[in-house]
């Protein structure tokens, strides 16, 4: 019977309350065994730059504007600086969908992130944020499109052909973790100095705390390296495999991968991404009854969504 090892572990974490702010954290945490705090640290910080979702600013309709080379009369900034200003507008949405937001000035002088139309759905977090001046004779009229994802999502994977003409999408970093750093030193317990002491730093650009995103960072690591824990119990006991196993391994793969790579049409997926259907391998173990039961989701995201599964030779209530 194997028994688990004991570990010196933290009591609890320390937070530098002198130096938190809504951008920036410190946090401490000891003793851990040698060579804990360095793979710990590690991993959160890694997940703190690439897995934490955030919102940005992926495409926009310019008035006058049919690409991103062209100028607008009247405005000093071209639309590549225009773009370039908007993709660092720091940027909070509440909904999973993605969202339009307008500006219309027609007035001489700065445009800032104030003069964008919001609404509850969607706050900006710097309203000072500087995106253009207009001149004399001059005007700026625009539509932003808005979406939450994990990390940099290039121009062709933000364009959804959903929205109509004349947007131009642009490549985006959406992870509200700026910049994130850890340290370890070493840490003494009892007469030993055998132990180490992790310090995490975190900046963010306001649309998350940093310790909102510290404890965010900490569950997907945990969400990833529990289902190790139950090894035992899904290893076959004997030599019949499970319904998974006996897939072929590409179709396995296939599986596996999220829903985005079906490029199913916005609506159904918003509908199946707000159930919490994240991969394949969720989607086909649904039956039709429980997909038409969605809120938004018809008999025309039903047809699509089976042709999209047919195309990969897949098919809804698969035993997995």
């Amino acid at each position: 019977m194997f028994s688990e090892p004991s570990f010196y572990l933290p009591e609890a974490i320390e937070i530098e309350k002198e130096t938190l702010t809504d951008s920036f954290g410190r946090f401490f945490a000891q003793p851990f065994e040698r060579g804990f705090a360095t793979t710990l640290g590690n991993s959160l910080r890694r997940i703190l730059l690439s897995s934490i979702e955030g919102a940005a600013i992926v495409a926009v309709k310019i008035e006058g504007a049919p690409h991103e080379f062209a100028s607008i009369p009247g405005v000093v900034e071209d639309i590549t600086n225009i773009i370039l200003n908007l993709k660092r507008l720091p940027i909070k949405s509440y909904v999973d969908y993605h969202k339009r937001l307008q500006l219309k000035v027609s007035r001489i002088g700065e445009v800032r992130a104030k003069d964008i139309e919001t609404d509850a759905d969607v706050e900006i977090m710097d309203p000072d944020h500087y995106i253009a001046t207009i001149g004399d004779k001059g005007s700026l009229e625009m539509e932003m499109i808005v979406k939450k994802a994990k990390g940099y999502v290039s121009s062709e994977k933000n364009y959804d052909r959903d929205w109509g003409l004349g947007y131009i999408p642009f490549d985006a970093i959406h992870c509200p973790v700026v910049k994130a750093n850890f340290i370890v030193e070493p840490a003494r317990v009892g007469r030993s100095t055998e132990y180490e002491k992790l310090t995490l730093e975190i900046w963010t650009n306001k649309t998350l705390t940093p310790i909102d995103a510290l404890v965010q960072s900490a569950k997907i690591l945990i969400n990833h390296a529990t289902i190790f824990t139950g090894l035992e119990a899904v290893i076959p006991e004997t030599e019949e495999a499970t319904e998974w196993f006996k897939l072929p391994s590409d179709t396995r793969e296939l599986l596996s991968q999220p829903i985005e790579n079906l490029d199913l049409d916005t609506r159904s997926y918003n509908a199946l991404k707000r159930a919490n259907v994240q991969f394949i391998k969720d989607l086909v173990k649904k039956s039709e009854r429980e997909l038409i039961a969605l809120p938004h989701f018809g008999k025309k995201s039903m047809d699509f969504v089976k042709k999209r599964l047919d195309e990969k030779n897949l098919t809804l209530e698969m035993k997995l």
